[in-house]
């Protein structure tokens, strides 16, 4: 379970049924509620539609939640791959997503734990001192306020790190509940437990939905991974998950928790704290990065994520631990504009790269811009259509080589393998086969078998097994699907159909 849902209910908004609108956004994560938000404050009408039940549960109800512009070590990569303009612009907006959140937070009341802090990406080995010296010599020339330094606060030497002053951190559910409770009435409509299925694109478009059409004028995908197969999304991003554990450590170090926020641009362990029950800090502690669907055990990753905090930050018995999902884009930027070429008034924003916090806020006003006609000097660089052939083309190749793979090569497993359901223990999950198809098994805890198509009905490749979280997720574009066939996460939109056992 997550912390930030742990500790947050849900709002009370009345139930409601969808409006046709001037906007109708889909997905109710940090880019979708803010889009929805400023879009009202623009004046607009708008309907909000969630699959989930819950506001912010999925992708940014699992996330670490730090609101920065120093995103790893970027800034070196853009000014290299872009230069120096495309930089400062991806800092700048960073930046303004950051004040925008505390200042409107400050305007509405939001009480969501917000706090500046000093933001640090660090190396322990030597070899990579150099090369953050260079990352703090481009994020400095992007006007962001950027030096090189060997002093941390972690409990642990470093060979070097990057600070950033005056970066911040939160609790994004608070603050999304915040602007999603402000978003019903006059106009506004929220709707949960409602999946999107499909889109005619026109004027009015019309979203097909789980509860019926709903039109409107324009439609804003904000749903981690696009749904709708349109602008090759599917090419171009490569899903990405980062493990978390939070708790509250016995053994802290004589300096106490650390008081920054850090990550390391080697293995990615990332750290921060919150404010958790009865006046105690919450250490929250990242790492263990793979792709989704690696044939791996998410639990054995788990496993080595609480060692490496018990070790470093004498956190020993966590409270809380969760998958942090993400999308990279081939090029390092987000996707923010006009879903395909020929799109009039359909628009997207995804790719956030494990920073969706300002990538998501600067989606959302990016977004209202875009749909009201404002020019905004920043779309240039996020939009969805930009061409970038040399800085792209390698991650392009390599992640559309690893999906081929997995799509022929799973199934050539799959048919050949000689282990059937008999020696499944109870708890686990594999993918046999009957001789003809593909079939994902699972045997629960009481010995209960279940049988489900092994073939992800995004676009047929083969799920595999999460050991942890007890799902089958999708190697090639990141389904994830419940035991029992329901979608959890897209792009897919329907579920996996039951089939007969193996014989």
């Amino acid at each position: 379970m997550s912390y930030w849902l742990d500790s947050t209910g849900d709002p009370p908004l009345a139930p409601s049924h969808l409006e046709d609108a001037d906007v109708v956004v889909l997905g109710a994560g940090i880019a979708g509620i803010t889009t929805a938000y400023l879009l009202k404050q623009a004046g607009l009408t708008v309907t909000l539609i969630e699959a989930a039940d819950r506001l912010a549960a999925g992708v940014t109800g699992h996330t670490t939640a730090k609101v920065t512009s120093q995103h790893g070590a970027i800034y070196a990569h853009l000014t290299s791959s872009f230069g120096k303009e495309t930089a400062q612009a991806y800092g700048s907006g960073q930046q303004l997503a950051t004040d925008w959140i505390e200042t409107e937070a400050s305007a509405i009341g939001a009480e969501m734990d917000w706090s500046r802090r000093e933001s640090y990406a660090f190396a322990e080995r030597p070899s990579s001192a150099d090369g953050l010296r260079r990352e703090a010599e481009a994020a400095a020339a992007a006007g962001l306020p950027a030096t090189f330094t060997t002093q941390t606060g972690l409990p642990f030497e470093v060979a070097g790190a990057v600070r950033f002053t005056g970066q911040a951190q939160f609790h994004p559910r608070r603050w999304l509940l915040e602007l999603a409770t402000r978003i019903p009435g006059d106009g506004g409509t929220v709707v949960t437990g409602t999946r999107a299925l499909a889109l005619s694109e026109g004027d009015p478009c019309v979203v097909e939905t789980t509860a019926g059409p709903v039109r409107a004028r324009h439609v804003v995908v904000t749903t981690h991974y696009p749904i709708f197969d349109r602008g090759l999304y599917f090419a171009r991003l490569e899903p990405r998950r980062d493990l978390v554990v939070a708790g509250y450590p016995e053994a802290a170090g004589p300096d106490g928790i650390p008081a920054g926020m850090y990550i390391s641009t080697e293995d990615r362990h990332s750290v921060r704290t919150t404010p958790g029950e009865d006046g105690r800090t919450l250490l929250i502690v990242g790492g263990e990065p793979h792709r989704v669907g690696a044939r791996t055990s998410v639990a054995k990753h788990y496993d080595a994520l609480r060692a490496w905090a018990r070790e470093r930050l004498g956190l020993a018995a966590p409270a809380y631990r969760w998958l942090a999902h993400d999308l990279t884009t081939v090029d390092s930027l987000p996707y923010v504009g006009r879903f395909h070429p020929r799109a009039g008034n359909v628009w997207v924003a995804t790719g956030f790269g494990h920073w969706g916090m300002t990538n998501g806020t600067l989606a959302g006003l990016l977004l209202r811009d875009l749909v009201t006609g404002v020019e905004n000097p920043l779309a240039g660089v996020f939009d969805p259509q930009r061409v970038t052939v040399r800085q792209s083309a390698t991650e392009f190749v390599k992640a559309n080589a690893y999906v081929a793979g997995r799509f022929l090569g799973d199934r050539v497993d799959a048919l050949t393998g000689r282990r059937g359901v008999e020696s499944l223990p109870p708890g686990s999950g594999r993918v046999v086969s009957d001789g003809v198809r593909a079939i994902a098994a699972y045997r629960d805890e009481e010995g209960g078998l279940s049988c489900l198509s092994a073939r992800c009905t995004h676009l047929g490749c083969l799920v595999v097994f999460n050991d942890a979280e007890k799902t089958w997720d999708c190697p090639c574009h990141a389904s994830r699907f419940a035991t029992d066939g329901r979608v959890l996460a897209g792009p897919a939109v329907k579920p996996l159909p039951a089939v007969p056992p193996p014989s």
